[in-house]
């Protein structure tokens, strides 16, 4: 967990200088009619968010993409948005962009993702329901609670007429669950567009934002060997499959716990027959970094380490690729941090400043240089389990900040 320092503050004056906001020195009152018009809001906001969830809209699932944009893109043009959609190839849906054009000084992008891990037929098998203080469903919190709080957040300003800022752009991507490669050059594009980024992901459990994140790669190993019977000519064979399991002992060695960095291999394939000796296996693994030189450091030591075999004349290459970029914490992200603290303190709530090992779209805006936040959704729990939350109290405090934010990063003093 990551708590904002007095160094962070002191470099959060610098950022105030660079985006025209200055940090608070005191808490205020809260804005009435910002807080009145969220809690108005509530009940409208959660049967939204039940239609949502009840649309399966697993990550390719292009006819439930279709629903859960058009459904958002219909409250969007009701509040004057101007509406685009982009193909998300190779993914399947498409990305909806929508813009709001002010009188102030502020360019800020909001994103949220449509696309959730599950599978067709889970919004039938466990719908959304309320249970207490928490709603449950496939999806709930991460993330259509972030597009619903994008939502309304920007249904606020429009009741209140607030104008004063230069433009808002909320980004829905469809396909960030498994990488954002359909909307990866569009976010950047859009990013660069624009002064500040508050990414929709969900809020944290302990009622946190996201000030810094992993990014996130795929290590593969392939093996090639040699076939023959498993029972007559065992040695006359090189066994891909044995080769394959070394190669993932030691590879899986690579991380650096002083850096933040792991290698969790977690994917392998193999083999045919039980009666035969495989002559090709291959094996994927999960790596996250905290900053971007070890990518460079675990490729290289790869090729080294795999030329250390245990099955002689079989053949062994390696591969990383690159996903998401670390968004590391910065005074960037640490000014941002302090504005929203203190705006959330006007509720007399305190937000816990986290990192994430999770790979998300705010790394994208980061990685181009815009001052990011992450974690302005609802704030739930049990992500990407058939028990994922969201916390239904969270809602009015949760609409009360992101408005907020637009309103002050849109009026640069």
């Amino acid at each position: 967990m990551f708590f904002l320092a007095r160094s962070a503050f002191i470099s959060s004056l610098g950022l105030g200088i660079v985006l025209g906001f200055t940090t608070p020195s005191s808490i205020a009152a809260p804005d009435k009619q910002v807080y009145e018009t969220a809690e108005k809001y509530k009940g409208e906001a959660l049967k939204l968010l039940e239609r949502l969830v009840n649309i399966d809209s697993g990550t390719g699932d292009e006819q439930g993409l279709s629903q859960v944009g058009g459904i958002v893109i219909e409250e969007l043009k009701k509040i004057g948005a101007r509406v685009e959609t982009y193909p998300a190839a190779p993914a399947l849906g498409n990305n909806v962009v929508a813009t709001f054009s002010g009188s102030g000084k502020g360019k800020i992008l909001l994103m949220a993702h449509m696309d959730t891990v599950f599978k067709r037929g889970a919004a039938v098998a466990k719908p959304f329901y309320v249970k207490g203080n928490r709603a449950y469903g496939p999806g709930v919190m991460d993330d259509k609670g972030g597009v619903v709080a994008g939502l309304y957040a920007l249904k606020i300003l429009q009741e209140l007429d607030f104008k004063d800022y230069a433009q808002i752009t909320l980004l829905l991507n469809s396909n960030e669950e498994t990488g954002s490669t359909g909307s990866r050059a569009l976010i950047e594009k859009i990013a660069k567009q624009h002064d500040v980024v508050l990414n929709l992901e969900p809020g944290r459990p302990a009622d946190g934002l996201v000030v810094w994140r992993k990014g996130s790669g795929t290590a593969q190993v392939e093996v090639i060997g040699k076939a023959a019977h498993a029972g007559v000519a065992p040695d006359s064979g090189r066994n891909a499959a044995m080769e394959a399991a070394h190669q993932i002992l030691q590879l899986g060695q690579l991380g650096d716990r002083e850096k933040q960095t792991t290698v969790n291999f977690t994917v392998i394939n193999a083999g045919g027959s039980t009666n035969v000796i495989p002559d090709h296996a291959t094996a994927f693994g999960d790596v996250r970094v905290a900053v971007p030189e070890e990518f460079d450091r675990v490729e290289k030591d790869m090729i080294k380490v795999s030329q250390k075999k245990l099955i002689p004349d079989t053949q062994v290459s390696t591969h990383l690729t690159r996903g998401f970029p670390p968004m590391p914490a910065n005074p960037q992200s640490e000014a941002l941090a302090a504005k929203a603290q203190a705006i959330y303190g006007e509720l007399g709530k305190k937000l816990t400043l986290e990192g994430s090992g999770g790979a998300a779209d705010s790394s994208l805006s980061a990685g181009v240089g815009i001052p990011t936040l992450d974690g302005f959704g609802i704030v739930g729990g049990g992500i990407h389990t058939p028990d994922e939350y969201a916390e239904i109290d969270s809602i009015v405090p949760r609409f009360y900040l992101l408005t907020r934010m637009l309103m002050d990063l849109g009026k640069p003093k």
